[in-house]
Formats: structure tokens, C-alpha cells, sequence
């Protein structure tokens, strides 16, 4: 399995659809960059966010989640409560094939902010747009701005093609939309 460069990932894009919108180089002026980079893609945050809140005073329980348990929000800057966390999704829509894996990690400029970017592999044959979990790790209100690269996804190319993909288990999270809250 090898981690796959620029060239690999801008013909992936252009002919199987694997990123769309696709942005053919990183843009970095004036905003935190996205776009193709040396051997990933930095995806966007879309305007889309779920605010944890106690306000309803719910219980956070994977096996059970509890929708009160947050707030919507819809704006160019999201700002993220002191040791609060948010869910958001990606601006970007993956179709990842069948041969790939990959990972995604958050952005040095949001990291050395304290906010922690946690997003899930994209198995072979999963698509959807990436619903991103955003942690701020600070004791102080964080701002996320939309529609500005938020994680790299870095693409794994394996040497033979999985057994049983995202696809054909029919995984839960196949197909996103919207932002996708925990299923059991």
C-alpha cells in the first residue's frame, strides 16, 4: 500500500469524480489552505455546523444520541465553546475507490490553535460528503472559518483491491448529504 502524490490525485479527481468540487492546486491567499498539496488534499469546512450545548442538559450516549445535545448554526465563522466540541461537514463530496483507504488529519494552523480535527478513514468504496468532528482543546471560544481548509486527506492506494467494501456492507454512513449524527 502507498501513500499517493499530487499527480495520482488530480487524475483521480478529473476522471472518476473522486473530489467534487476539486481545486487543481492549494490556494492559500489570505485564507487557511485547501487544495491539492504535495501528496494529499485539503478539504474545506463547509457554512454547516452542530454546536455541542448543556443547555438541555442531555447526556452524550453513542448508542442513543440525543439531538438536544446540540445546535445548529449556519454562518461564515463558527466559534466553538471553551473544551467544547463540533460537528461539521466538508464542502468537498468523496467517492473513494475501491483500491483506496485514506486518512485525514487536521491542518498545523488549527492544531497549533489547540483545535483537534478527528475524522474517521474513508474505506474503500465510502462516499459522501466528510462529516468532521472539530474539538477545541483551549479554555477560550475558538473560531472555524467556512469555506477554508479545515484536514488533509492523505490517499492510500492498496496492492490488491479489498475483499468486502464500505459499499458492499452497506455502511451506515454511506451517501452523506448533510452533517451525520452518531447511528448505532
Amino acid at each position: 500500500m502507498g501513500l499517493k502524490p499530487d499527480h495520482w490525485i488530480r487524475k483521480m479527481a478529473r476522471e472518476h469524480g473522486m473530489i467534487e468540487p476539486f481545486v487543481d492546486s492549494q490556494v492559500r491567499q489570505g485564507v487557511i489552505s485547501y487544495g491539492v498539496s504535495s501528496y494529499g488534499y485539503d478539504l474545506r469546512v463547509a457554512d454547516e455546523f452542530k454546536i455541542f450545548t448543556n443547555v438541555f442538559g442531555a447526556v452524550v450516549d453513542p448508542k442513543n444520541f440525543d439531538p438536544k445535545s446540540m445546535v445548529d448554526f449556519i454562518g461564515d465563522v463558527c466559534v466553538i465553546p471553551p473544551n467544547s466540541f463540533a460537528l461539521a461537514r466538508s464542502v468537498e463530496y468523496f467517492r473513494i475507490p475501491r483500491g483506496v483507504l485514506t486518512v485525514c488529519l487536521g491542518k498545523s494552523t488549527y492544531a497549533r490553535c489547540g483545535i483537534i480535527v478527528n475524522v474517521t478513514p474513508f474505506e474503500p468504496e465510502w462516499s459522501g460528503y466528510v462529516t468532521l468532528e472539530i474539538s477545541n482543546t483551549t479554555p477560550l471560544p475558538a473560531k472555524i472559518y467556512a469555506n477554508e481548509g479545515l484536514a488533509q486527506v492523505l490517499f492510500f492506494e492498496a496492492d490488491e483491491e479489498c475483499e468486502i467494501s464500505y459499499a458492499d456492507k452497506k455502511g451506515k454512513y454511506q451517501n452523506q448529504k448533510s452533517i451525520v449524527l452518531p447511528k448505532l
